[in-house]
């Protein structure tokens, strides 16, 4: 793949959840329902004010967590954001975090097809293909 067929994609957002370890595959579920089209996830280990806390209390707290990114368009990207927010249960104290950036713009693999339904314009060489913005 050359530069000329990039594609690079603007108007879009990065969600972020950390999650508490086992509930990824169900916040990725939900978000699919809302329009998002695919998630990465990661194991991590957090620490926080409130694990402190807690532990002095004798209570035990989980340290091991999920991140889940998804990139979405930002026009479903609130939609998107209030299904995680519900689905992970994040109005109970200690449930994890939830953040949304705007993202300049980001590139990858767009097939020409798809491309072409939401407006991206192709020039150059390889039968039309070339480079498209949004």
């Amino acid at each position: 793949m050359s530069q000329s067929d990039m594609i690079v994609l603007t108007d879009v957002v990065l969600i972020t959840a950390i999650v508490q370890r086992g509930t990824a595959d169900q916040v990725v579920q939900a978000a699919q329902e809302a329009g998002a089209q695919g998630a990465t996830i990661f194991h991590a280990h957090g620490t926080g004010v409130r694990q402190k806390r807690m532990g002095l209390l004798g209570l035990t707290i989980n340290a091991e967590k999920e991140v889940v990114y998804i990139v979405a368009p930002a026009e479903q990207g609130d939609t998107i954001f209030e299904r995680i927010f519900v689905c992970a249960k994040m109005d109970t104290p200690g449930m994890g975090i939830l953040w949304m950036t705007p993202l300049e713009k980001m590139a990858t693999y767009v097939p020409h097809e798809i491309a072409a339904r939401f407006g991206l314009h192709f020039e150059g060489r390889n039968e039309g293909k070339g480079e498209g913005r949004k």
